[in-house]
Formats: structure tokens, C-alpha cells, sequence
């Protein structure tokens, strides 16, 4: 019997209330002759008789249905750089049987870039697929009381018709079959019957789609629904950006995400030698324009996994908008600096290399486990020297710490909002109401990171939010509270592009394509 422990399940339905707690009673995910599964109280428990291997059923189908249910139920992070079927833990071919009650086979490179297209695309889209599932549906409540599994049975068959274009025979066989041997024979007929259902709209292109029209709130839900993004984040981008741009930025976060390799220096290892074993690998690459050590890859992520370069440590994932980050801090050899919440350690290891070997970066984070992590990384990358982590609440730190140092870097926990293309799920875990919760939590650790800055040295607040609330307010405050600091321009360290009147670096999914990111650099004079 195997345990997956889960918070109180949320029936989702497509209108704003959004959804039901489901505790008065079990809420069954589905029977089959050899077990049963049933949701208790934030909990996932199965009773199972070994099976044998279906040869039925796709393999990405069946891993990409479980990966859904654990990221919307078990809070797992939607990694898209996972190896070999791995997600937030154990090997998920044993989540398979142990939750879908049978067995498949193990996934090849193939498979591995379905689930990801699938898992990261259906998350992205799950409130329009929502809608079209909601539209088919004879009865309402059928769709707010859909059994969880099946659910996501749809959502991926959805997907795969409308935005993948599967072929239609290939889906609706392989879902039905999904869901009879997942659930049960009636799940199969009901899920058979939708999705030709959805078929022929499609093939008379007759998708219904939410009209735009009414007052702005009306409209804004119309948007929210057409791009599958939050209304409160809808109308909080028009207010902000104006419709066209925001319309932009909800397409930029709906697209397949390009991804970024940084060479670790710290090994010895140049983007030279990267563009090398990419060029082996017949992985496409652009060199980066902003950064000497960066390279972009949009394909072949599977192949840069497999050939070692993470695991050996030779290069890092990590977006230029977070590197661009590092050049406003501008380390120099022999400075002390210390990263204030440091896990999982990009900006820190990126510091570290530029160190050459002389100074230290003292990180700290609340985190134990991911501060563990970092630590691993630093040694993996020969940076460990001139790393040293600390186990601390940055709020209290500086009460019983009489160290200063040259450079202090504050890379605060914020909404994401700049990084929703690569985090497909953080877009359903925001809410409008975490803004302010978060605002309170930046101004705490900003005083208490001034604190450990020395007389005359720098202080970096940074995020990976667009939202000017996090950014410029947030700073603009600190100043008023902080008279000792004044903002140094950034422009000595950026290209103008990214320049904002006030000084600051800004980068933005709309005018750069790179992830939204913020950072302004502070010098504290003495009183």
C-alpha cells in the first residue's frame, strides 16, 4: 500500500468560484477489478493486486495524467528538466502502477519530450481546456463533479486536439483506453464520447470560444479564459500594460519555453567548450547577447541531460534575466559578499565563478534541504571554496551578526510573474490577495539585508517579478526608510535596453523575450 499524501482535494470548475472542498466524504478516483482508489482527506490511498504490464496504453499518456494529478493535488513543481521519468522524487513508473493500478514500460527520449509537451502545455491552458471540456458537457455539474483522474484524462486529450494536433484517432483510441484501464469501462465510453465530440468541432471550426464584449471586468474575463490565465492577473497587466501588451505577455507565457546554459568557469569549462559539445550533440544554439558565458537552446535538452553536462557539473540552467542580475552586482575578486536568500544557489554559484578564486560568497537561506543542495552544487562545481552556506531567517540574522560586507545581494521571494513561461503551474497557485502578503515580506527583508552592508558598499534588491508593486515601489519605500542609501545607476553594467528611467535593470518577456527580472543596485553612504 503505497501513501501519497495530499491536500484536501479541490474540484475545479470553470467559474470564478473557482472550487469545492471535498472532505465530507471519500471522493473516488476510480475502480477496476484489482483495486480500489479513493481521495481521504488531503490523502491519495490505493489498494492494488500486481499487474502485468499494459502494452495498450502510451506510457507518456499514463505518466503525464499521474504528473498532473501530483502537481494540481501533491504541490509537485512542474520540472520540465526532470531525466528519465523522474519528477519530484520517486521514479514515476511506480507511481504508474501504485496510482493508476497497472503497469507500462519505461519511457525512451521520445516519451520524455511528450510529457513534457503535454504536462507543461495542459497546465498552461487547463482554464480554456476547461471551458471547452465545460461546453461539452450535457449537465454542468458533471464537469465540477468529474472524478480528478478523469479529468486530466481530458485535459490532455483536449490538449493534444486543439493545441498539439495529434491525430484524432490516436487520441480519443489511447485516452479511452486510459481511462478504462485507470478507472473503468464507463470513464472509457464517456471520455470516447467527448473528445469525438470535440472532433467535429474542431473539423468544422466551431470551437466555441468566450465573446469580447460587455464592461472591461466582463472582457477581462473573456481574455483570462481565451489565453487561460487568471482574471485578477488579466486585469492587473491591462491596468498596467495596456490590452495589446498584455495580450502579448499571456501569449509569451503560453508559448514552449527556450532555455539558457551558463559555462562554469569555476571548472575551467568556457562557452567554447560548450558550443563545442553542443556542436557534438547536433544541439541548435544562439550565443547569447548579453552575456559572454550564456548560450540559448530551444531543442535538445534531453540530449544535454544525457550527456552529462549538468551532472558533471560543466554548465548550469539559468536564464539570462537572473545572470543579467549578477552583472548589476558586478563581484570582483577579493570582495566579500553574501546572497541573502541564496537557495537554489544560481546567483550564488554565478557570484562564486566570477570570484576567480579570491573572496567569498556567504549564502544563507531558511531552507534547509535546498541550502544542503547548493552546497552539493558548489562542490560539484570546485566553487566550494569560496562558498559558504549559513542556515538562518534572514529577518533575525543581522541581530546576532557583526559581520559587514562589500556586496550584499537580496533576491527576494516574489509573486514569479516575470517567470510564468517556464512555471506553468505557479500561474494557478498566485493569488491576487499573496501581493500584499508579499510586499510586507520584501520590506522586512530588506531592512534587515541594509543591515549587513558595509559603509560605502553595494546593496542588490532583485526579483523575477514585472509587477512594479514588487519592484520600483518596493525601493522607492526602502529609500524613504533608509536615507543612508542612494540608488547607483545601473547603466555601467547593462545595455540601455534594459535601463529604466529611475536607473534600475528591468528585463521583460514583451520587449527583451527573455524572463521578466528586476534589480536595482544601492550604495549606502554613512550617516
Amino acid at each position: 500500500m503505497a501513501l501519497l499524501h495530499l491536500p484536501a482535494i479541490k474540484v475545479y470548475c470553470l467559474t470564478e468560484k473557482k472550487h469545492k472542498d471535498v472532505q465530507s466524504r471519500p471522493l473516488k478516483l476510480g475502480e477496476s477489478n484489482s483495486r480500489t482508489t479513493t481521495y481521504r482527506k488531503g490523502s491519495f490511498q490505493q489498494e492494488r493486486k500486481p499487474q502485468k504490464v499494459s502494452l495498450e496504453i502510451s506510457p507518456h499518456r499514463a505518466v503525464s495524467a499521474v504528473r498532473l494529478m501530483r502537481i494540481e493535488f501533491g504541490g509537485a513543481f512542474a520540472d520540465l528538466l526532470n531525466e528519465k521519468g523522474k519528477g519530484s522524487g520517486d521514479n514515476e513508473m511506480g507511481y504508474v502502477e501504485r496510482t493508476l493500478g497497472f503497469c507500462t514500460r519505461d519511457l525512451d527520449d521520445r516519451d520524455l519530450r511528450l510529457v513534457t509537451d503535454i504536462v507543461g502545455g495542459t497546465i498552461r491552458w487547463r482554464k480554456y481546456l476547461d471551458y471547452l471540456i465545460l461546453s461539452l458537457c450535457h449537465d454542468p455539474n458533471s464537469f465540477s463533479h468529474m472524478e480528478p483522474l478523469l479529468l486530466q484524462i481530458l485535459r490532455i486529450g483536449f490538449y493534444e486536439i486543439v493545441k498539439l494536433e495529434v491525430p484524432s484517432y490516436a487520441v480519443i483510441n489511447e485516452n479511452v483506453e486510459l481511462a478504462k484501464t485507470a478507472l473503468r469501462p464507463g470513464a472509457g465510453n464517456m471520455v470516447n464520447g467527448i473528445l469525438r465530440k470535440l472532433v467535429a468541432l474542431k473539423e468544422s471550426n466551431s470551437l466555441p470560444l468566450p465573446q469580447l464584449e460587455g464592461d472591461d471586468r466582463a472582457q477581462a474575463r473573456a481574455l483570462a479564459t481565451i489565453y487561460s490565465h487568471p482574471v485578477w492577473m488579466v486585469r492587473r497587466w491591462i491596468k498596467e500594460l495596456g490590452r495589446e501588451d498584455a495580450i502579448k505577455l499571456m501569449k509569451w507565457n503560453n508559448s514552449n519555453p527556450s532555455f539558457s546554459l551558463r559555462a562554469n568557469r569555476g571548472k575551467g569549462f568556457t562557452r567554447s567548450d560548450l558550443v563545442s559539445r553542443l556542436e557534438t550533440l547536433n544541439v541548435p544554439y544562439e550565443l547569447s547577447p548579453h552575456l559572454d558565458d550564456f548560450v540559448r537552446i530551444t531543442t535538445g535538452m534531453q540530449s544535454v541531460l544525457q550527456d552529462g553536462l549538468l551532472k558533471e557539473g560543466l554548465c548550469s540552467v539559468q536564464d539570462e534575466s537572473a545572470g543579467l542580475v549578477i552583472s548589476i552586482v558586478d563581484p570582483q575578486p577579493g570582495e566579500t559578499i553574501i546572497d541573502c536568500c541564496a537557495a537554489p544557489g544560481g546567483k550564488t554559484l554565478f557570484m562564486a565563478a566570477r570570484l576567480n578564486g579570491q573572496g567569498m560568497v556567504t549564502a544563507i537561506d531558511i531552507n534547509k534541504g535546498r541550502l544542503r543542495i547548493l552546497k552539493e552544487t558548489a562542490k560539484l562545481q570546485q566553487l566550494d571554496d569560496v562558498i559558504t552556506t549559513v542556515h538562518a531567517d534572514l529577518c533575525t540574522f543581522p541581530e546576532n551578526n557583526d559581520v559587514k560586507y562589500d556586496k550584499v545581494l537580496l533576491d527576494a521571494p516574489c509573486s514569479g510573474l516575470g517567470v510564468l513561461s517556464k512555471r506553468a503551474d505557479l500561474r494557478w497557485n498566485r493569488k491576487s490577495e499573496d501581493m500584499e502578503q508579499l510586499k510586507s515580506l520584501q520590506d522586512q527583508l530588506l531592512d534587515a539585508a541594509s543591515m549587513l552592508v558595509k559603509a560605502g558598499g553595494v546593496l542588490v534588491y532583485s526579483t523575477c517579478s514585472i509587477d512594479p508593486e514588487e519592484n520600483q515601489d518596493r525601493v522607492a519605500a526602502f529609500l524613504l526608510r533608509h536615507q543612508e542609501y542612494t540608488v547607483d545607476s545601473s547603466e555601467r553594467y547593462i545595455s540601455s535596453e534594459f535601463l529604466t528611467n529611475e536607473g534600475y535593470y528591468m528585463s521583460t518577456p514583451v520587449k527583451h523575450s527573455l524572463d521578466g527580472a528586476f534589480a536595482a543596485r544601492l550604495i549606502q553612504y554613512p550617516k
